[in-house]
């Protein structure tokens, strides 16, 4: 009997869960540009555990085990800054990534909680060689918005999408 993979909020108890998929997950961007001291790699805990108290996280379960995550932060201006989605390699190509930013706009958009300000805009950012998240962001309405050379290996690539 196969498991299912379940979405839920990321807590507190994630945190070190998160933190090791991360350092797995972005091996490959890594290599891709050249450069292991990007900030997924060199993230303290007590700075991911910061990131969750500010913001708001998902997590994506496969029976025990933290398999996908995302974090994503709503901002005074309305635009909510998603960050960090990360999929396990052996799960990739599977929607996984997508049931995440699907869940981050469902939880800032027309579905929050009537107490709390909805959002504008989602923002998101990643390098112009991760064709892999290109495509995934496009294909989930995201658009090109902005593009800043960083070095002469990354270009950071920033896409936006209105909120419903």
């Amino acid at each position: 009997m196969g498991l299912s993979v379940t979405i839920s909020a990321a807590d507190a108890q994630d945190a070190e869960h998160i933190l090791k998929l991360q350092y797995l997950c972005y091996q490959s961007e890594a290599e891709l540009y050249g450069d292991w001291s990007i900030e997924p790699l060199t993230q303290s805990l007590d700075a991911l555990r910061a990131e969750l108290d500010e913001g708001y996280g998902l997590v994506a379960r496969l029976g025990d085990e933290v398999v996908a995550s995302v974090r994503a932060r709503l901002d005074e201006d309305g635009t909510v800054r998603i960050a960090k989605l990360i999929v396990h390699p052996r799960m990739q190509r599977h929607g996984l990534g997508g049931r995440l930013l699907d869940g981050i706009e469902r939880h800032f958009g027309a579905e929050a909680a009537p107490a709390e300000p909805s959002a504008k805009r989602f923002q998101l950012f990643t390098g112009h060689r991760s064709e892999g998240n290109l495509r995934l962001y496009r294909s989930k309405g995201y658009a090109q918005v902005a593009a800043r050379e960083l070095g002469p290996k990354l270009t950071l690539v920033t896409l936006e999408k209105a909120a419903a």
